[in-house]
């Protein structure tokens, strides 16, 4: 009976899939994003059926952040010919509390996928804020970030990024890093804070900041590579962080002057 009802089921949804005509429509990839942040590992089909249609694509023109934009239909038509898809940017504009907020999404794709319209996978988002604002301000103006409040978190910082890690790793998301290394290593959530204008020291929550790149990077690459540029620091977004900013900090003493004498 049941093997009745089984093979009753399948027919009726080949009848009904026949009927419709879905059972003609192109194969469509689909994706899950590999973080809470939920853009990363997404296809371009699904990161649309999101936020809806881009404004605007860009693609860099150089190793610097030199882009040309370019309207929708502009390059739909012509430009997207010229340069590779994946080099094309989808742009978004908001406006929230003021502060003009653009989301740039950078792709990637399956080197095995020799089709001539290859899907396109989110690798990495940039978010950029005219004017700057204060680092304290930026889970208000970007509901997908969200950093970790321990102040153990890895954290790192140079002269002008802060660079947050957040939760575990994600074995799928080594598909998006471009890393030689990456089958070797764990790669995880994270939040990298950019200041043209430097970031202060000691470091405050008022510090401006520019933009934020959310990707996903490695802790253990950071700690045995690149320990000569990345300075561990308490993370900003805890609460400990915020109590070592209240306390009073010690007089910074004062070089004693040092004579000139005539030649």
């Amino acid at each position: 009976m049941l093997l009745r009802l089984s093979i009753h089921t399948i027919f009726s949804s080949l009848l009904l899939l026949s009927i419709t005509g879905i059972w003609l429509q192109p194969f469509v990839v689909l994706a899950a994003p590999y973080f809470e942040d939920g853009y990363l590992g997404l296809t371009q089909t699904e990161l649309h059926l999101k936020l809806g249609m881009p404004q605007a694509v860009r693609d860099r023109k150089s190793a610097l952040r030199v882009f040309t934009y370019y309207a929708i239909p502009d390059w739909e038509k012509y430009f997207r010919k010229l340069v590779s898809p994946e080099n094309g940017e989808d742009v978004y504009t908001f406006t929230r509390n003021g502060i003009e907020v653009r989301y740039s999404f950078s792709y990637t794709v399956d080197p095995n996928d020799e089709s001539e319209n290859r899907t396109l996978f989110v690798r990495l988002v940039d978010i950029e804020f005219s004017p700057a604002v204060p680092l304290a301000q930026i889970p208000a103006l970007v509901p997908e970030f969200h950093p970790s409040e321990d102040p153990a978190s890895p954290s790192f910082r140079s002269n002008i990024w802060i660079l947050l890690f957040k939760g575990a790793a994600s074995s799928q998301a080594r598909f998006i890093v471009k890393e030689a290394t990456r089958d070797k290593l764990e790669w995880t959530l994270a939040y990298q804070l950019f200041s043209l204008q430097g970031l202060p020291d000691p470091l405050t929550t008022k510090a401006l900041v520019d933009r934020v790149e959310i990707s996903t990077q490695s802790v253990d690459l950071v700690k045995q590579r690149q320990r000569h540029t990345h300075d561990p620091i308490l993370n900003p977004y805890s609460r400990e962080f915020s109590q070592h900013a209240l306390a009073p900090q010690p007089p910074t003493a004062k070089k004693i002057p040092i004579p000139k004498y005539a030649d």
